[in-house]
């Protein structure tokens, strides 16, 4: 009878034979802050309906506020969809579409109105890029030029969330993924509106409207009423490694956006309950 070796090599690991679905276990490894990647990155999200659909009144000053940064911020701009893919989302619904396929045809929508962004920004070298050179080559890109365009859908494609028909991870909270994973030094969403209120500031109680000018991510799971940025939102600020805060800003107004790159308190700050040490 011959002996047999084991000639099999193990590596030493905290995780050697353990299930990686245990979070006591994991926590050593894996509970630590990882590295913030592009640190000095701005990250500013742009909001379809409440800003590329209003047209060149609205747009125009945007990109001219946005120029004029350029020297001051290096920035990844994003883009949300508009009305059309409320259009969209209307007729895939009566076709009887799954919401996994939704999401991406919503995705092309924002992908347009970053096309328009970008082709406004041209001469100062600002191109859009898709999520695979933002994943992959974005550090490249920003050493060419001051300022990256790109689409602020996040990349699930068809992968189904439950009890939703609607897809729920939208522009907002895609441009939060991009900026944590990132490390970025902020993220700036620009709407209609000044901030997060105690109720819609448009709908029919807004007389009763009380503005908001700091709130916790985690007081707003319990708010009822319309938020200016995607619900799913507060869920993932709950799970931020790096920012500690968004600032929500009315970019209607001329200056809010330059003051909000430079820190300044000019709109709602929504704060995750990351605490740097």
């Amino acid at each position: 009878m011959t002996d047999t070796t084991n000639d099999i090599k193990h590596v030493d690991s905290p995780l050697a034979r353990q299930t990686l679905l245990d979070g006591r276990l994991t926590e050593p490894v894996a509970g630590k802050r990882p590295i913030r990647l592009l640190p000095w990155l701005q990250v500013v999200k742009i909001g379809g309906r409440a800003i590329m659909d209003r047209g060149a009144e609205a747009i125009l000053p945007i990109v001219d506020e946005i120029r004029r940064a350029l020297p001051e911020h290096r920035l990844l701009i994003l883009t949300g969809a508009g009305i059309r893919a409320r259009h969209l989302y209307s007729v895939g619904l009566d076709l009887g579409l799954p919401v996994g396929s939704l999401a991406p045809l919503a995705a092309s929508e924002a992908g347009q109105n970053g096309h328009i962004l970008a082709s406004l920004l041209a001469p100062e070298g600002v191109s859009y890029v898709e999520h695979p050179t933002i994943a992959n080559q974005l550090a490249i890109h920003l050493s060419a030029a001051r300022a990256v365009v790109g689409s602020a859908f996040p990349p699930y494609h068809h992968h189904e969330f439950p009890n939703s028909r609607i897809p729920t991870h939208r522009a907002d909270t895609g441009a939060f993924l991009v900026a944590d994973a990132l490390g970025a030094a902020g993220l700036t969403i620009v709407e209609d509106v000044d901030g997060v209120y105690t109720t819609d500031p448009k709908g029919p109680d807004a007389v009763q409207a009380q503005f908001l000018p700091e709130v916790k991510a985690s007081d707003l799971i319990a708010h009822n009423s319309t938020l200016p940025f995607d619900r799913a939102l507060v869920d993932v600020m709950g799970t931020a490694r790096h920012l500690e805060h968004v600032q929500v800003i009315n970019g209607l107004v001329p200056g809010r956006l330059t003051a909000a790159l430079r820190s300044e308190h000019v709109g709602t700050i929504v704060h995750t309950g990351v605490r740097h040490t």
